[in-house]
């Protein structure tokens, strides 16, 4: 009797296998498309469609238990999702809308890294204040039980991934509102973001620090990792709105992540309130953002092309002279940090073309992805120009090694509110030679004779630690 009743039980515990492929097939993507159009931009993985049943078994294997095609490597959608849904009564935020939106992601996950989990604080160990940002207190922490990566069918309960180091990023007045891993502080009540911890510190640090050396040849590949990341945020409808040195991290493995997504701005601001200005480190902030335009995706390939350039010079931008409405109506009026004279000629001119007035005339993600993983290849082939302007350019480094100047006091990094009213059409600099010097720097009084511009009063206060 007991044998007849186990063997009518489908689900059984018993009776589940794990059927997925174990050799994964990097070329392809992690979890599959649910339009063609959603794959037209990516980085070079191939897509599989959600209605292509047989492709997805061959890449991902078929789940144990439903017996149909993952939707992603060792995932199974339809399955997750009702395991999800039957967990909701275990756990809340506290707070209705965000509750909802981490249910949805897990809903609607397609694989592991679109899932989204709220982290009871107690479950973190050895927290420790590392820094503060624009809008919210950074620290690092243990997390020993670690993030969801796929279903152990044959034990029953998520595999994840233990013991790992994290950053906890406190979102000041955030209460009503927060992203991603999120979890709340018990003493302020604020929310926390849990990010993965990168243990090399960020781009600019290593500049400043002189703790950075790349060749070239590295200097390309990284700027290629960072495009990369870049139009995978564009090529998913996002624009960054923060990009820059401070928010590239590196990793225990030496590659570069781009982080802060979204985040440049305090977390409890009303977005359909009319708020004027924008937030942003002024150094990287596109000219019409600055003239009070909407962020775009094109306003991101500007900021790109400073960093692009800050690597290649090895010099952070405009960091003896005040981030002040002097230097906003400078940049709209075409002036930009100096080219080094070791920097390869089509480098240089990419670094232009991104930073041109005009938002039309920059690259697209696809197109500076593009661009640069094509010099990433022929930078190794003696016959390309690419190579011969880096022979070229290397002779020039050794020559004329970036001095660090002490970083003028009101030369501001961290992201912040800026509101400047009546600024002028932006314009491209006549003197725009992809090494030439600085556009000379025009004085206040001169500036003020010839352009109307006013300056709302900037929020340059930092809370004291």
């Amino acid at each position: 009797m007991n044998q007849n009743t186990n063997a009518s039980e489908p689900d059984s515990k018993t009776k589940a296998r794990d059927l997925w492929v174990k050799n994964t097939h990097s070329q392809y993507q992690l979890n599959v498309t649910i339009t063609p159009l959603e794959g037209t931009n990516e980085t070079g993985k191939k897509i599989i469609l959600m209605e292509d049943l047989e492709k997805r078994k061959e890449v991902y294997g078929i789940c144990g238990e439903c017996n149909e095609p993952g939707t992603g490597r060792r995932w199974c959608q339809p399955c997750n999702t009702r395991r999800f849904k039957e967990n909701f009564k275990n756990w809340t935020s506290g707070n209705k809308d965000l509750d909802e939106l981490i249910q949805h992601s897990q809903i609607n996950a397609l694989h592991r890294k679109g899932v989204l989990e709220w982290i009871p604080y107690e479950k973190f160990k050895n927290i420790t204040y590392i820094t503060r940002g624009g809008f919210g207190k950074i620290y690092s922490a243990d997390w020993p039980e670690g993030s969801i990566r796929f279903w152990d069918i044959e034990n029953q309960k998520w595999d994840k991934c233990p013991n790992v180091k994290v950053a906890l990023k406190c979102l000041d007045n955030s209460s009503n509102l927060s992203r991603e891993f999120l979890n709340e502080d018990p003493i302020t009540k604020d929310y926390m973001m849990v990010l993965l911890y990168c243990t090399n510190g960020n781009l600019r640090d290593h500049l400043i620090n002189g703790s950075i050396s790349l060749n070239c040849n590295k200097k390309i590949e990284h700027l290629t990792e960072i495009a990369s990341g870049l139009l995978n945020i564009h090529s998913a409808g996002r624009v960054h709105k923060d990009f820059h040195s401070g928010n590239i991290l590196y990793g225990s493995f030496g590659h570069p992540h781009i982080s802060d997504l979204g985040m440049c701005q305090p977390a409890n601001i009303d977005n359909e309130s009319n708020n004027e200005g924008s937030y942003g480190v002024l150094p990287y902030m596109a000219p019409e953002v600055l003239r009070g335009h909407p962020y775009e995706k094109a306003s991101d390939i500007y900021s790109f092309g400073i960093v692009m350039n800050e690597l290649m010079s090895e010099e952070i931008p405009y960091s003896n002279e005040p981030h002040d409405h002097t230097l906003a109506i400078k940049v709209c009026k075409g002036y930009r940090p100096k080219i080094s004279e070791d920097t390869p000629k089509l480098i240089a001119d990419l670094i232009n073309k991104c930073w041109d007035t005009n938002p039309e005339n920059r690259p697209t993600g696809k197109e500076l992805y593009q661009t640069l993983k094509k010099w990433k290849i022929e930078m190794y082939d003696n016959n390309s120009e690419i190579k011969s302007q880096i022979k070229k350019c290397k002779r020039n480094k050794l020559k004329n090694k970036p001095t660090r100047s002490q970083s003028h006091p009101q030369a501001i990094y961290t992201s912040r509110h800026i509101n400047f009213k009546n600024i002028l059409d932006p314009i491209n600099s006549t003197n725009s030679s992809s090494h030439s010097d600085d556009t000379p720097s025009s004085s206040s009084n001169l500036i003020s004779e010839c352009f109307d511009c006013q300056l709302s009063e900037l929020d340059l206060n930092q809370e004291d630690e």
